[in-house]
């Protein structure tokens, strides 16, 4: 742990996009104490710029203000992010793992049927299964991970390839191990580097998704979130640009934060950034 915050802090762009998650998932957490009435509640006065009527970041059309929306929404960006994206880890791992280890025609079955997904548009295909099922965060979620798991499935098959002929993956064999217990115990943990890094980077486009399909209606009409709040506001960007604009500054601040924090893990955990370093 001591050698990897040493290479991580070697990567002072990766520190500072940490700080800033962190600072984003304070207020996450912070929101139900910061503005504990209803983000959906009328506050006041409607289009109230920044800093009048006691609005810090101002009011939207039906007089919600729009900083509560902001606090409120960062914490379902973030779920709605890490809870996809675990999704889609977890069923890419287990078809690249199946596909790398045993070959064949199950690696032929089971890449053949990642390649059809990869080949359909990722975020038409989101908003087709959003549209389909009840827009609601479960959908939501469900959408982004099936739009998400074949990336990680090729990554985990190519690791698999590259170790299921070593030394130790042989050992096992020797032993009597189970095919379980080589996959689970021997060759996943070797794997698990280039995991975490395409995961992080994940819930950055996880967040994105969902900004966009709020965007378009298709998010929990009862959740509060930076994309429905960029929604709610696209026809008051020359009366109200405050509307749209600190909900989007939001969302940068925070995939930008995401992608830094994801570059510095792959530079403390790729073998080889170390062994150059």
């Amino acid at each position: 742990m001591a050698s990897f915050w040493k290479l991580y802090r070697r990567n002072y762009s990766a520190v500072l996009g940490l700080v800033i998650l962190a600072l984003v998932i304070v207020v996450a957490f912070a929101a139900p104490l910061m503005y504990p009435d209803d983000p959906f509640r009328l506050a006041g006065k409607s289009m109230s710029p920044p800093g009048e009527a006691g609005f810090l970041l101002g009011s939207d059309s039906l007089g919600r203000d729009v900083a509560a929306g902001i606090a409120h929404g960062a914490k379902t960006s973030l779920l709605i992010g890490l809870l996809a994206t675990l999704v889609a880890v977890v069923a890419g791992v287990f078809m690249g793992a199946l596909a790398g280890y045993y070959g064949g025609w199950v690696d032929d079955l089971l890449m053949r049927t990642t390649e059809m997904f990869q080949t359909i548009p990722s975020f038409i295909f989101a908003i087709l299964l959003v549209a389909i099922m009840k827009p609601s965060i479960e959908s939501i979620v469900i959408a982004i991970a099936v739009v998400s798991w074949p990336a990680v499935a090729r990554l985990v098959r190519g690791e698999f390839l590259s170790l299921k002929n070593r030394e130790f993956v042989q050992a096992g064999h020797t032993l009597g191990m189970s095919d379980a217990r080589i996959i689970l115990a021997e060759i996943l943990p070797n794997c698990l580097s280039p995991i975490i890094v395409i995961g992080s980077l994940m819930v950055a486009t996880a967040i994105l998704i969902e900004s966009g399909l709020a965007f378009l209606g298709l998010g929990d009409p009862n959740i509060m979130s930076w994309g429905f709040q960029i929604g709610a506001g696209r026809t008051l960007l020359r009366s109200a640009w405050w509307v749209c604009t600190f909900p989007g500054i939001a969302i940068l601040i925070t995939v930008l934060a995401i992608n830094l924090v994801g570059e510095g893990l792959n530079d403390a955990l790729n073998p080889r950034l170390r062994e150059r370093s």
